[in-house]
């Protein structure tokens, strides 16, 4: 069942469930797409083919928001915010260890390796720049909270960076935790985006609730 976080005639933002995948991969598996597609066919009694433009992705184990276009107009534009850096993401993580410092600023340079679907932090020629800041909201009994706003948009960025300063996220086997959760997601919330309307010009802000369990609910 599909959870609609924002609908009008220019955008539908979806709170993707762990496991869910944005776009169609080699596994095969129906995209998080084809489901949205066949709601708004059914809901707006679309004859033929829906348009639904694919804005940006979420890691598979990662749950929280994903927003699709609904017209051409709407996910030009849309790219072009993403692409000029004026939506401001915010994440929610459950990490195993606090970070050396309350808040900060991570920046480093991150090489993806295909083979391995996985990035790892680099010093040498080819690696990407990533950017985020970050800021620890709740010490929980056996985790830490953390809000991060990633300035870019690098390969597994939150996951790789947060690892490399001994933040490991719960649930993360590919990035060093020591037991994966049941479901096979990890504690990574795509939880707020703000952004201006691409056609309203008007602000929007879309906020995901965290899924349901002991460790989330104990975030709130």
């Amino acid at each position: 069942m599909l959870e609609v976080l924002y609908e009008d005639n220019h955008l539908i933002a979806i709170n993707k469930k762990s496991g869910d995948i944005v776009q169609g991969d080699k596994t095969g598996d129906a995209p998080l797409s084809d489901f949205v597609k066949a709601y708004i066919k059914k809901k707006y009694k679309k004859p033929g083919d829906v348009f639904l433009g694919t804005i940006h992705r979420l890691d598979r184990p990662t749950s929280g928001i994903v927003l699709y276009a609904r017209t051409s107009k709407a996910l030009t534009r849309m790219n072009e915010q993403f692409r000029e850096k004026k939506v401001q993401k915010t994440y929610w993580a459950v990490v195993d260890n606090t970070p050396p410092n309350p808040s900060g600023t991570l920046e480093n340079y991150l090489q993806k390796n295909k083979k391995q679907n996985k990035s790892y932090v680099t010093n040498t020629d080819g690696g990407k720049h990533a950017v985020l800041s970050f800021k620890l909201l709740k010490k929980l009994d056996n985790f830490y909270h953390l809000e991060i706003k990633p300035k870019t948009g690098r390969h597994h960025q939150i996951r790789v960076q947060l690892a490399n300063i001994g933040c490991i996220i719960k649930g993360d086997l590919k990035y060093g935790a020591s037991r994966s959760n049941k479901d096979a997601s990890i504690h990574l919330l795509a939880q707020r985006l703000d952004f201006i309307h691409p056609v309203k010009k008007e602000p929007v802000t879309i906020i995901a609730p965290a899924p349901k369990d002991s460790v989330w609910d104990a975030c709130s």
